[in-house]
């Protein structure tokens, strides 16, 4: 199959049409969002050359599952998923920071650790800790929402102090935060897995603050292998992860990280489809499912039918 790299649709009372690094994002009237999860892949802040086969679906409909599963604890941006790559939605003011959170030592947090930092985002972090060691307690560590570029380190007293969020608003999101991770770290741990850091977006919508955007995907959270973590940890291993850090640390090896100069390495068949069978398995081991791959002969002319038929009855 064709990965889906560029969408370019028309549906009825759009307003305007906003490509992510991933998403793209359609504005239908005052109200609504139509979300489609490209199979594009982005990794240091950058769109790699090559799409991911079957990706757009695998991330659609974890979100969907997780946003259903903390439903009760907020109310999310989610209406329907009309096609396996797409969620309509509410229409929200974003909040311009992301919640970062994480209850263990691993990834950003670890390399800055290990460059000799003992602060992140104005969080104090313990002396004596190795990398992947589980915090004391989950800390969050927000980032500005870069329109482009790299999203940036920032405290909870700079974003309070800049009025990029109010205080009351803020301590709200860091609620949700705890308690939409808490209810992750639970499902996970059913599931033989170990949530160890994620990120979630938040916005309002009639004074009401509504959970956004993706939860608990591979692109947005780590996991770890939950059998073995412990025996890892002590023989200082790495550990066995289902997340995008084995994109990253490909590129790392193959000489990018995003900088200057850098030129992203050959994304060859064999890398392209061993990308799409770790996204598979991720869904399959995070969700208990079997992944069914939806039907792959011209996912555009499906996708623009499933969405229109869905908005005619808005």
């Amino acid at each position: 199959m064709e990965a889906i790299v560029k969408t370019n649709f028309n549906f009825p009372n759009q307003q305007n049409h906003y490509v992510g690094k991933v998403r793209d994002v359609y504005t239908i009237g005052e109200d609504y969002l139509v979300m489609v999860v490209s199979d594009r892949i982005s990794a240091f802040d950058v769109v790699l050359p090559k799409g991911i086969p079957f990706k757009g679906q695998v991330l659609n409909q974890i979100a969907a599952k997780f946003l259903d599963a903390t439903a009760d604890i907020l109310p999310n941006w989610k209406i329907a998923v009309p096609d396996p790559m797409v969620t309509v939605g509410h229409r929200c003011e974003p909040f311009k920071v992301e919640m970062v959170i994480r209850g263990y030592l691993s990834g950003h947090a670890w390399r800055e650790y290990k460059a000799g930092k003992r602060t992140i985002c104005g969080v104090e972090m313990p002396e004596g800790m190795v990398e992947n060691q589980k915090f004391p307690e989950p800390i969050i560590t927000p980032t500005t929402k870069a329109a482009e570029g790299h999203d940036e380190d920032i405290s909870k007293e700079e974003i309070i102090a800049q009025g990029i969020v109010s205080r009351e608003d803020y301590e709200q999101l860091e609620r949700y935060t705890r308690a939409i991770f808490q209810r992750g770290t639970e499902i996970a741990a059913k599931m033989g897995l170990i949530l160890v850091d994620t990120k979630y977006e938040f916005g309002k919508k009639n004074g009401v603050i509504y959970l956004m955007d993706e939860i608990h995907t591979p692109d947005s959270s780590r996991y770890f292998y939950a059998e073995g973590y412990e025996e890892r940890l002590a023989a200082g291993e790495k550990q066995k992860q289902l997340s995008k850090e084995f994109v990253r640390e490909w590129l790392m090896a193959n000489g990018f990280q995003g900088r200057d100069g850098e030129q992203v390495p050959e994304m060859t068949d064999e890398i392209v489809a061993s990308i799409t069978d770790r996204y598979v398995e991720l869904f399959e081991n995070i969700t208990g499912e079997k992944f069914v791959k939806a039907e792959s002969g011209s996912v555009e002319q499906r996708i623009e039918k499933s969405v229109t038929e869905f908005l005619s009855t808005l």
